[in-house]
């Protein structure tokens, strides 16, 4: 008597290999080239005390002397500064590792709290309908209304004042956050709540309702999966757009400041020796940005190309 063997659940990397995500990454040249870029800024920022050749942040390792060294292919160039240095004496490739760590998690954190944000008064808006919806897509509305730009440095420049001066450098990074968190957030709740009014009228959610199911159970457990597939694309694109934002306010002055580096930080101080022949200082940073930006917004197409039910 045979004994029938149940058939094995394919593995979660299987699963992936299989998926048509997968199969439309693989045959896409530009999310592939992307995805590979990505991952070695990626990696190079966050593993910078590992591989960098000197701590920008440690006074003890500048050699003032070295300062305003150029690259390593240009007379007069020293090892194992391969980038040169700026007029700290800091390695230009270090600071760039550094900066760049630091661009990622604030665009990181500042996608992540929108996200949240939008998120919450998308599906509060279009579940509820009526007074509730008005009231936060008026709010949206005003916000829209305001640049981007703009915003994140009325919220930056007011949260500045009101810290103490000892706390104005060590909150900076939050301050930042909270800038472009407060400029980004209502592109995903018009997007969440535009889902969310499909959805809420669909046979299963009316179920839930007769069944008296809590309306945070039906707007976090059966709504919102729903909704994430755009969600993910345009967080994906507006991540470059954060990293580019911050760049912009701590070019302006009111981002980072100097002795925390960030690729907006460099690029500011680089643009005052750019006609002194320092051209390092300023032209290796811009290049780390647009990679960088590159890189998320070419995942990004890809994402919502591959993510359109009519483009299969």
């Amino acid at each position: 008597m045979s004994i029938q063997s149940t058939p094995q659940r394919p593995s979660l990397i299987e699963r992936v290999r299989r998926s048509d995500l997968w199969w439309s990454f693989s045959h896409s040249v530009p999310a592939r080239f992307a995805a590979v870029l990505l991952t070695v800024l990626v990696l190079s920022a966050f593993l910078a005390p590992l591989i960098a050749p000197q701590n920008p942040y440690d006074a003890m390792q500048l050699d003032m002397w070295k300062s305003e060294l150029p690259p390593i292919w240009v007379e007069g160039s020293e090892w194992p500064y391969i980038l040169g240095t700026d007029t700290q004496a800091r390695d230009m490739l270090s600071v760039m590792l550094y900066g760049t760590r630091t661009s990622l998690l604030i665009g990181l954190a500042a996608v992540s709290f929108s996200l949240l944000i939008g998120l919450s008064f998308g599906l509060i808006a279009g579940y509820f309908g009526g007074v509730v919806d008005n009231l936060l897509m008026r709010i949206g509305d005003v916000v829209l209304s305001i640049p981007t730009i703009l915003i994140a440095i009325l919220v930056s420049a007011i949260v500045r004042q009101m810290l103490p001066p000892d706390l104005r450098e060590i909150g900076a990074s939050a301050v930042l956050v909270l800038a472009i968190t407060l400029s980004g957030w209502v592109q995903y709740a018009r997007t969440v709540r535009a889902q969310t009014i499909v959805e809420r009228g669909k046979e299963y959610v009316m179920a839930a309702r007769l069944l008296r199911v809590p309306p945070r159970r039906v707007m976090v457990k059966h709504i919102l999966p729903n909704t994430l597939t755009p969600v993910f694309v345009a967080a994906t694109l507006s991540f470059g757009m954060a990293i580019l934002t911050e760049a912009t306010l701590s070019f302006l002055g009111i981002g980072m400041p100097p002795g925390q580096p960030s690729l907006g930080t460099l690029i500011r101080i680089g643009n005052q020796y750019l006609f002194s022949g320092m051209w390092w200082i300023v032209i290796f940073p811009v290049m780390q940005l647009c990679l960088l930006v590159i890189s998320v917004n070419l995942l990004g197409d890809w994402l919502r190309d591959a993510l359109n039910p009519k483009l299969r």
